[in-house]
């Protein structure tokens, strides 16, 4: 998460801080996002990365939120 909040200042060229806040009770301890039944059930995987989905995706929410 923290990986994704850096990414999404440097898109943004943001000054925000990074903000560590408690985490709700039913948070889970560890996260491992694992494609892989995507890939078998769908055969799909990305095609695209995050930093290109990341600025594909900023002026979509720059037009919605003008």
């Amino acid at each position: 998460i923290l990986e994704l909040a850096h990414a999404i200042r440097a898109v943004t060229s943001s000054s925000s801080e990074i903000a560590f806040l408690p985490r709700p009770t039913d948070d889970p301890n560890v996260r491992c996002p694992d494609i892989t039944r995507a890939k078998s059930l769908l055969d799909w995987e990305p095609t695209v990365t995050l930093a290109d989905g990341l600025k594909r995706t900023l002026p979509w929410f720059r037009d919605r939120l003008a």
